[in-house]
């Protein structure tokens, strides 16, 4: 394990990003290369 893997925030923000993967599974397809990818993109870059 890295050390930053044992960080309170990263775990925070790794566990952010799941949850908007999850929400984001949700919206309408229309909106799979527009809204969904940016939300992903987003949270993923937060860790």
């Amino acid at each position: 394990m890295f050390t930053f893997e044992r960080l309170d925030v990263w775990q925070k923000a790794i566990g952010f990003a799941d949850l908007v993967y999850n929400q984001t599974r949700h919206f309408p397809p229309e909106e799979r290369f527009g809204l969904t990818n940016q939300m992903r993109r987003a949270a993923v870059s937060i860790s």
